[in-house]
């Protein structure tokens, strides 16, 4: 490892600790050329992961897509921003854990809304809503009928 203040290659580990959730190790570091400490984060590389869209259309997995829909259904809802990260990361580790190096939209968007179903019934419905595409008040209402039973 280089150290980023003087690029010298020797540098030692000081201290190792795994990161709050268990998916990372951090690292102290000490440069032996210039005596400074740096941080370093070691994270498992996985294989890319290929999402299958609606339209057949393949692209890499990105995880900002969910955040970002998630966010979406939880706006103006009270659910905290530590609740949505820690659903995402569980969808996230739900996903990786298929073990499949290719996966449809469609079994993402159930596993976030199994997840929302028991984070926050409204963001549910609002997820729902756009995933599902409904079309008119009925099948609306059917999706209601499900989280009311």
């Amino acid at each position: 490892m280089k150290c980023p203040f003087c690029n010298q290659d020797n540098t030692r580990v000081v201290d190792s600790r795994p990161v709050d959730d268990n998916t990372a190790i951090r690292r102290r570091r000490m440069c032996d050329a210039c005596g400074k400490r740096f941080t370093t984060y070691e994270k498992v590389e996985t294989i890319p992961l290929i999402v299958i869209k609606k339209d057949q259309n393949r692209e890499q997995f990105d995880r900002s897509k969910i955040e970002a829909g998630v966010l979406r259904a939880c706006h103006k809802r009270p659910v905290s921003a530590e609740q949505i990260h820690k659903l995402v990361d569980e969808v996230e580790t739900e996903i990786f854990n298929l073990e499949e190096r290719e996966i449809p939209s469609s079994v993402i968007g159930e596993i976030v809304m199994d997840k929302l179903k028991d984070l926050e019934a409204v963001a549910y419905v609002r997820f729902a809503s756009v995933y599902r595409e409904f079309k008119d008040v009925n099948t609306f209402m059917d999706e209601l009928k499900k989280i009311l039973k």
